[in-house]
């Protein structure tokens, strides 16, 4: 019998990408206004995940490519892609293969 392990994909981003993302982010009016303010809570958070035995994958938002990832989806440039985004590359991180059809 294995042993289940509780994991999450966590968004993460450069310092260089911060501003060029909120740019484009659809919810940034939400968001922390600089990286270092983001920076701050995001470690807390992750440290809290990890605190409770959850494996976190930190994931780099590319805004290179992000808004196309969440256009072949018909997604919204928003907190529930980014969230989408995270799991589905913590999944590919974690277990090595591509989600079930209708995870993605």
């Amino acid at each position: 019998m294995s042993q289940q392990v509780q994991a999450i994909g966590m968004v993460w981003y450069k310092r260089e990408n911060f501003d060029r993302l909120m740019a484009m982010f659809e919810d940034r009016h939400k968001l922390h206004r600089t990286f270092d303010e983001w920076l701050r809570d995001a470690e807390i958070g992750r440290k809290a995940q990890e605190a409770k035995g959850v494996r976190v994958v930190c994931v780099d938002i590319d805004p290179a490519t992000f808004p196309a990832w969440c256009a072949g989806r018909g997604l919204r440039v928003d907190a529930k892609a980014r969230t989408e985004y995270a799991n589905l590359i913590a999944y590919k991180v974690l277990t090595g293969v591509e989600p079930p059809k209708g995870v993605q």
